[in-house]
């Protein structure tokens, strides 16, 4: 039987979630994903994320916070910030490798 993971994972790498943040990627990577919740919309009964910034991260500690940042973005609902999040990270682990 498989082991269950502690975290929701996409692309088989985890994704967390801390009220309007979300994390991706493991802590461990060289990088992560960072994905701020910026508005959120009404659609039928549920509230949907409409503006999401999008940052690419060092995990790298010897690097002060704000040189930290390597990439970032704004996108227009929570799929299209996945979308480009996920392809700047496995970018960035493959460049590394």
């Amino acid at each position: 039987m498989a082991k269950k993971s502690e975290f929701l994972t996409y692309k088989g790498k985890p994704l967390v979630r801390k009220d309007g943040t979300i994390y991706y990627g493991h802590p461990a990577d060289p990088y992560v994903v960072i994905l701020q919740i910026t508005s959120t919309k009404e659609f039928a009964d549920m509230t949907i994320a409409d503006r999401v910034v999008v940052q690419l991260v060092s995990t790298d500690p010897d690097v002060r916070p704000r040189d930290r940042i390597v990439k970032k973005a704004e996108k227009h609902g929570l799929y299209n910030a996945m979308d480009i999040g996920t392809v700047w990270l496995e970018r960035a682990l493959n460049k590394n490798a």
